[in-house]
């Protein structure tokens, strides 16, 4: 573009419009985000549900609330699950609201687990909800925005918004099937996820971005993590942390999850956690044998040990926590509560007390001069 301005003045235009720019730049860029935390976790979806029917847990003897007994060991984090309309379990709006005003009264960060479902959503099924039925392509992908929105926006106006969120879970094989099915249907698969993402962001306001997470289960295995996220990665992927499942009967020993997070560390420069992760007390998944830690109350607490020293040890720092996927269900239960923290009679086991030492322990005195 030829001008015929005087030198000076255009010198003096030219300045001015690069400090315009500069303002602008600075106005739109986001504050940065201080550094995460390393999360001591735990899955607690259905505390509420066994303290409302009687469960009662205790710690060294002592009847304490649930919360509470993973407060005072050090766990920083809840994840809570939410259903779209659960017609059996309990984890829908009201009652994950509920628990989740608790868990903030005591100071956890809260992290919340879309499904996009009205029941489980994992590798081996992901079942469109109800209402969702028969819907199109473009339809689904208005539907989970909006929903994502009038979710976080309830949790937000609530109070107790979320400092993390997961849109979907374990979705190695996609979500909210037959639509978002992988691998044949990856273009739909991350058009769904981006609109949820957004619906993330619709829903916050003026609240801080939550941090966003995308979970699969495949800890000890580098070469379908690599195959999924590489993919994921062409789309222009918008999220900060990987999470990870780690349950060693399905997902392979020790050294296969420490592979996996140098890998991920290297090749993707995340912050990871390993968001579920759990390990029976009692016999239960190696009955033929070959366990890699005996199933007992101390096999148990090993097993946490080891999955927190292999994540503390992650390349660059990247290692961001653990979770335990629900410890604290209803005692006596025979199926998922061999994996918990509780014994049949409501007693903490070992396991409970792994951060202690981490957590735990008397402030820093004021240095005096």
């Amino acid at each position: 573009m030829k001008t015929n301005l005087p030198p000076v003045l255009l010198a003096a235009l030219l300045l001015g419009l690069a400090g315009c720019q500069s303002d602008s730049a600075s106005a739109a860029a986001p504050a940065p985000r201080p550094p995460l935390a390393y999360a001591i976790g735990a899955d607690l979806s259905f505390l509420r549900q066994a303290e409302s029917h009687g469960a009662v847990f205790k710690d060294q003897g002592q009847p304490k609330p649930g919360l509470q007994i993973f407060r005072d060991h050090g766990y920083n984090w809840i994840r809570l699950r939410l259903f779209n309309a659960p017609p059996v379990l309990p984890n829908d709006l009201a009652y994950t609201l509920a628990l989740a005003r608790e868990a903030r009264q005591l100071g956890f960060k809260f992290l919340l687990d879309f499904h996009y479902s009205d029941t489980w959503a994992d590798p081996a099924k992901q079942f469109l909800p109800k209402a969702w039925e028969g819907k199109s392509h473009a339809e689904l992908v208005t539907l989970i925005h909006d929903y994502t929105r009038d979710t976080i926006r309830a949790f937000r106006e609530a109070g107790v918004m979320p400092d993390m969120v997961q849109p979907g879970n374990e979705v190695i094989n996609g979500m909210m099937w037959p639509d978002g099915r992988l691998p044949g249907n990856w273009d739909n698969f991350a058009a769904l996820l981006k609109s949820a993402i957004a619906g993330v962001d619709a829903g916050r306001g003026d609240a801080p971005r939550p941090l966003i997470m995308i979970h699969i289960d495949r800890g000890g295995d580098a070469a379908g993590t690599k195959a999924f996220f590489d993919k994921w990665h062409t789309y222009g992927a918008d999220y900060d942390v990987i999470g990870q499942s780690y349950y060693p009967w399905w997902h392979g020993p020790i050294l296969d999850l420490r592979e996996n997070l140098n890998f991920m560390a290297e090749t993707y420069h995340k912050d990871i956690i390993v968001v579920e992760a759990a390990y029976n007390w009692r016999t239960a998944e190696y009955r033929a044998g070959g366990a890699p830690f005996p199933e007992t109350p101390e096999g148990q607490r090993e097993f946490l040990e080891e999955v927190n020293r292999a994540v503390l040890a992650t390349p660059h720092h990247l290692g961001k926590g653990v979770f335990w996927w629900e410890p604290a269900v209803a005692p006596g239960n025979r199926g998922i509560g061999g994996r918990g923290m509780f014994d049949a009679e409501g007693n903490a086991l070992p396991v409970i007390s792994v951060f202690d030492r981490f957590a735990k322990g008397q402030p820093p005195k004021p240095h005096l001069p």
